[in-house]
């Protein structure tokens, strides 16, 4: 193993030095509208994928493109000295659609900076957690004291459909001690965080059927019931009155040893004025150990488009968050036997999955966590983690923790409340980033140094 480490003076240099490619670069991969979903051209996704294969080149790692049914992943790789260990470091390229452009303060796709943030679809989620990976390499260069694996996915935000069978055709390559997962967020801009906990995911549409077609709302109103009536009674059945979930059979985890002070989750979350706060218990346990259920979207007639007619057929998106513990598969089943048993007035109604993921819970126990914890105090000059629960999921943490079961998993991340993911106006604090950048180089060297 190697002992010609860098001092933490010289990392902390290299990665300085490495910032400016690094926004660059960074900047390029915002460009890329690299979106897995269905109506979107997944050429861009391809051409993602071949951007960050060249990145991991550059840094010296054996590296290709792979593919398993679903969007590109890439793989690059660096084999451990003798007697060092492996580090699996993880992020994706793909992104979220950027919804309505009206609501961006500047085009999603061309990277603007702002007030010391950088703004663009992907430049926090998780663009930013690949070129955390990349400055890390980069600055140890050739005093990199361990073997790395870097292994970007490219549909993590379309349900990482294929993720489980690219780990198992790759094992072997893939296989490490420390898994280093950059898709998760900071407690606060100056305070680092490392995630415990995620909450699952289980969605499905919901549709029902009251009519064969329209017919005359005067004509047979007061009788006959419409399918959008329908569909709306049914699902204000999934709540209790004050907003917990009426669902029986869905998990609640443990309570949070966390608080989360409720004007900092309603500025987070935009909430207008006067809205009221849903459910009981505290409000870390409300978003991170307790289940959710959320209408996502309704197909039915838009007021502009809608006549004098009673609606046949409506439908809607709902999205289950699971408390950690929880299990997709029954998760499904009791959201889906609920539905069927409160729909009202006889309507024919079907639910159909549309994609899930399992929670997960984290070990932060060893002696690998105190060289985590260590980079990441050093990094924020002093400050020592928080440890936190995220309510919202990652499929690829539980996957990896039952495809490497011996591997330490670590959960980091580039977000803080002020990120947006997923939202209009996403962006990246860039002098966390650097802080992020100079934790994982600071981590490496940690995980590399002699034992004993």
């Amino acid at each position: 193993m190697k002992n010609n480490l860098p001092t933490e003076a010289e990392l902390r240099a290299a990665v300085e030095r490495e910032m400016a490619p690094a926004r660059a670069d960074l900047e390029n991969l915002v460009r890329i509208p690299g979106i897995a979903f269905p109506e979107f051209d997944h050429a861009q996704v391809d051409r993602s994928a071949e951007a960050v294969a060249t990145l991991l080149r550059g840094c010296g790692l054996e590296t290709g493109v792979v593919r398993a049914g679903g969007q590109p992943a890439v793989i690059g790789r660096k084999p451990a000295p003798p007697g060092a260990p492996t580090v699996l470091l993880y992020a994706h390229h793909d992104v979220q659609p950027p919804g309505d452009e009206a609501l961006w303060d500047s085009d999603p796709f061309e990277p603007v900076e702002r007030d010391g943030r950088l703004y663009g679809r992907g430049a926090a989620d998780d663009k930013a957690g690949l070129m955390a990976h990349v400055v890390a390499l980069r600055a140890l260069g050739d005093a990199l004291p361990v073997g790395v694996v870097v292994f970007v996915e490219g549909e993590e935000e379309y349900g990482s459909a294929s993720l489980s069978e690219l780990l198992r055709l790759h094992h072997d390559r893939l296989l490490a001690d420390v898994v280093v997962i950059a898709d998760s967020a900071n407690w606060d801009v100056g305070v680092p965080a490392l995630t415990t906990s995620l909450r699952g995911i289980v969605n499905c549409v919901v549709e029902v059927r009251t009519l064969r077609d329209p017919v005359h709302s005067g004509m047979f109103g007061g009788a006959v019931p419409d399918a959008l009536t329908t569909l709306v009674r049914l699902l204000a059945t999934l709540h209790e009155d004050d907003g917990d979930v009426a669902v029986e059979g869905l998990a609640v985890g443990p309570e949070s040893t966390v608080e989360l002070p409720a004007e900092r989750v309603r500025a987070e979350a935009g909430m207008v004025d006067g809205v009221r706060f849903t459910g009981t218990g505290s409000l870390a346990d409300r978003l991170w150990t307790r289940p959710s259920l959320s209408v996502l979207g309704v197909d039915a007639p838009s007021v502009l488009e809608s006549g004098n007619a009673l609606v046949p057929a409506a439908r809607a998106k709902i999205s289950a968050r699971l408390a950690p513990g929880d299990d997709p598969v029954k998760a499904f089943a009791a959201l889906r036997d609920h539905l069927e048993a409160y729909c009202p007035w006889g309507a024919a109604i079907s639910v159909s999955l549309d994609g899930g993921g399992a929670p997960c819970v984290i070990d932060t126990t060893g002696p690998r966590y105190g060289t985590v914890r260590s980079a990441l105090r050093s990094a924020w000059d002093g400050v020592s983690p928080v440890e936190i629960g995220v309510g919202g999921s990652i499929p690829a943490v539980s996957t990896f923790q039952a495809e490497f079961p011996d591997a330490t998993i670590v959960v980091t991340g580039v977000e803080d409340p002020q990120t947006r993911a997923h939202g209009p106006n996403e962006s990246l604090h860039l002098g966390e980033f650097t802080r992020v950048c100079l934790a994982e180089a600071l981590m490496l060297a940690g995980l590399g140094r002699p034992t004993g």
